[in-house]
């Protein structure tokens, strides 16, 4: 079996690929961005972002860790963009299967668009506090936000709510993690936001549902405690879910039953309002999707009245056209 071919090997074209974006985000200040995607640059299960002061050089696949060193990445990093980084390893997936806990790394700060946020390297199997691919879409709500009210929801460490609040909205933003919005709080504190930013540790599903009019559904609305909340519209409401996940109200499935989210998302924007949608699942193709977008409007009563697809940024190449990540701007 031939040796997978080498980052540092690969990673020159790359470079070259993305020089006209680089130039661009030099210039909107920014310096988070992903610099190599295994999945179409010839090394699957590997890709290389910049965060700010580090490269992250995360490997999903064991027999990919041949195919990496991180100093002679640095120094392909050092030779090609005059940049001194040094590169962490990060282990995902099976590759980060029986590793123990690593030491706690430095805390870190990036920038995009000006804004700074937490880019403090993730331990092994953890996700980045900051998902580079979702950048097109915090730029559109930021440039779509001001004097508005915007509902976030599965907002994470609530990269939307930050970029939101600075482009003069108020954001409201919904996850059950509390350390993910503690690193969002900070980050709306950092920025000097805070007084037009908000979090709410809940399940986004009964939030969702209660903000609708829908209603929380089934046992676990007996049965488990929940905030009690009225009904109430938003100006702009951003659906950014997981592909999967179960919780005592309901699924969150994207393959399935994206309706069941969508509509009360729909819901909570006023008439005259808008919506940023999205959806990871690769198998799932964008004309479908929004097939299933038009459809569920309609049968709701809230039919859109335009939709507008919003590509990643070129540093998320795709061979084909078809991003893993569709997102969907919505007029109503």
């Amino acid at each position: 079996m031939s040796a997978p071919p080498r980052l540092e090997e690969l990673l020159p074209a790359a470079l070259a690929a993305r020089a006209d974006l680089l130039s661009r985000l030099a210039a909107e200040d920014t310096d988070c961005v992903r610099l190599f995607h295994g999945a179409v640059e010839g090394l699957p299960g590997v890709t290389l972002d910049r965060y700010g002061p580090n490269a992250l050089l995360q490997v999903w696949r064991p027999d990919a860790l041949g195919g990496v060193d991180a100093h002679e990445v640095a120094a392909v990093l050092q030779a090609e963009l005059g940049l001194s980084l040094p590169v962490r390893l990060h282990l995902r997936g099976r590759a980060a299967e029986g590793v123990g806990p690593a030491s706690a790394p430095a805390p870190a700060e990036g920038r995009e668009g000006g804004l700074r946020y937490d880019v403090t390297p993730p331990l092994p199997g953890r996700d980045p506090l900051l998902f580079l691919d979702l950048r097109a879409g915090r730029r559109a709500v930021r440039a779509a936000a001001e004097g508005r009210d915007v509902l976030n929801l599965f907002a994470y460490t609530c990269g939307v709510g930050v970029a939101a609040a600075a482009g003069g909205g108020r954001s409201v933003n919904v996850d059950f993690s509390a350390s993910a919005l503690t690193v969002g709080e900070s980050n709306a504190g950092r920025n000097g936001l805070a007084p037009s930013f908000s979090t709410l540790k809940e399940d986004v599903l009964p939030v969702v549902r209660q903000f609708s009019g829908l209603g929380v559904k089934g046992r676990a609305a007996r049965r488990r405690r929940f905030r009690r909340l009225e009904p109430r519209t938003f100006d702009l409401v951003v659906l950014d879910p997981p592909r999967w996940a179960k919780s005592p109200f309901g699924a969150v499935d994207l393959v399935r039953d994206y309706p069941s989210l969508f509509k009360p998302a729909l819901l909570c924007a006023h008439e005259g309002g808008e919506l940023l949608v999205t959806n990871h699942v690769p198998r799932v193709h964008l004309d479908d999707w929004l097939d299933v977008l038009r459809r569920c409007a309609t049968k709701a009563g809230r039919p859109i009245r335009e939709l507008e697809v919003v590509p990643p940024d070129e540093d998320f190449p795709s061979p084909d056209g078809r991003h893993p990540l569709k997102m969907a701007w919505i007029r109503l």
